[in-house]
């Protein structure tokens, strides 16, 4: 598996990401947000947490308009699979490869803290090293994770089968208590909660691990 993470001003878990690809095994590029053209073989993008450009404007609007996402979002309409995680998934929204946006938490107040999620379909690249019904605990660290969409959109979220991951315990507020969502093909997974940084027991849990050894093994192949 081939892996790019992608570098924006601002990012501070592009290290992160590296570190849980390169543990299951995959090559990783680190690609600079002003690159044109994307490595070679690239099997999956990584779009990374943090705070890119500042947070200025919307969360990821910015980062959203750089060169590289624009080849992101061709990769992504080639079939390619991406990885939007915190801030990475407000950018997937900002590029519109996924929909509905992410707004400020409910509490209007930073939250730092792990928590529990539901793991709500096996069947995907991402989530096919868990059982459907399975409770994982993550890291989560947002000021903007409050997930919001149209009520139609919503409905056809749901009635596709397209949550991956659903909050236990909301902390954001989020609608339907969504933690993250695929796109139409599967191949793109847009969720709050930090999977790479519950990689190794030293991080407090590793019920981030199979996410990582799942695409290995789907795209290891390619």
């Amino acid at each position: 598996m081939h892996a790019g993470v992608i570098v924006f001003p601002g990012s501070n878990c592009d290290r992160d990401l590296a570190v849980a690809f390169e543990a299951a095994g995959a090559k990783v590029s680190m690609i600079w947000h002003k690159e044109t053209e994307l490595p070679a073989g690239l099997d999956i993008i990584g779009v990374p947490g943090g705070f890119s450009y500042g947070d200025y404007l919307r969360c990821g609007a910015i980062a959203a308009q750089s060169p590289v996402c624009r080849e992101m979002v061709r990769f992504a309409g080639r079939g390619g699979h991406v990885l939007g995680i915190c801030n990475g998934f407000q950018v997937l929204t900002e590029t519109g490869l996924l929909p509905g946006a992410l707004m400020r938490n409910a509490g209007l107040k930073f939250v730092c803290r792990t928590v529990e999620l539901r793991v709500e379909t096996a069947s995907s690249p991402f989530t096919r090293g868990y059982d459907e019904g399975q409770v994982v605990r993550f890291p989560v660290a947002h000021h903007d994770g409050n997930y919001t969409a149209q009520a139609a959109e919503l409905e056809r979220l749901e009635g596709e089968g397209r949550v991956a991951f659903r909050y236990l315990d909301n902390p954001n507020g989020s609608a339907n208590d969504i933690a993250g969502i695929f796109s139409e093909n599967r191949r793109v997974l847009g969720l709050m909660p930090h999977p790479e940084r519950a990689i190794d027991p030293l991080q407090g849990g590793t019920d981030g691990q199979a996410m990582f050894a799942a695409l290995a093994e789907v795209l290891e192949p390619a």
